[in-house]
């Protein structure tokens, strides 16, 4: 029964600030002065899609249920289910508007909360961007070397055989009839000893 009845306490405490503390403090506390734009088109299609799917599941159970990879046996709007919710919601209203009234509530803090989305809003641009310079450089690096090896290739091919290139001169026939003798030469001893 004591556990139980910590659990009730505890859920009726989540439910207290997720569904009465935030929605009260968004509508009813003081104006904060800020007047945000509207969200972009695609965000707000993406709310639109994400609140027609969280109504529709909740209303249709059943949709969600034939999905799963197993059988569910759990049928949420029973009496005894729907009872125990709006007990807890009961009670976390009454304990959250008594509490206003009384002016035992928490007081509101004019603070910024930093968590864990600390870690991708400031750190990893930071690492992001520390990478992206390594491999920056490390890209220019190679690209360099590649660079320069290319172009003392196209140096070498351009002075051998571009038109004042060694391959560009008149060669004379002897010359080339002493060369073609020596490569027959070399094919003929190739073909002899293998």
């Amino acid at each position: 029964m004591i556990v139980w009845g910590i659990l009730v306490f505890a859920s009726a405490g989540v439910l207290s600030h997720s569904g009465i503390k935030i929605p009260f403090f968004t509508f009813f506390a003081h104006d904060s002065g800020k007047r945000p734009a509207e969200a972009p088109r695609h965000m707000l299609w993406a709310m639109g899609i994400t609140a027609f799917l969280c109504i529709f599941i909740g209303v249709f159970p059943e949709y969600l249920y034939n999905m799963l990879p197993y059988d569910v046996v759990y049928v949420p709007y029973t009496v005894p289910h729907v009872v125990g919710q709006l007990l807890l919601l009961c009670f976390a209203l009454l304990a959250f508007g008594v509490l206003m009234r009384a002016g035992q509530h928490p007081a509101e803090l004019r603070a910024t909360n930093i968590d864990t989305d600390v870690s991708y809003r400031k750190y990893a641009p930071s690492v992001i961007g520390i990478c992206a310079r390594g491999v920056a450089a490390i890209w220019n690096a190679k690209t360099t070397f590649f660079m320069n090896r290319y172009n003392n290739i196209v140096r070498g091919l351009y002075h051998t055989h571009g038109p004042e290139g060694r391959m560009a001169r008149v060669w004379p026939t002897g010359s080339m009839v002493i060369w073609l003798a020596v490569l027959l030469g070399v094919s003929l001893l190739i073909n002899f000893v293998s």
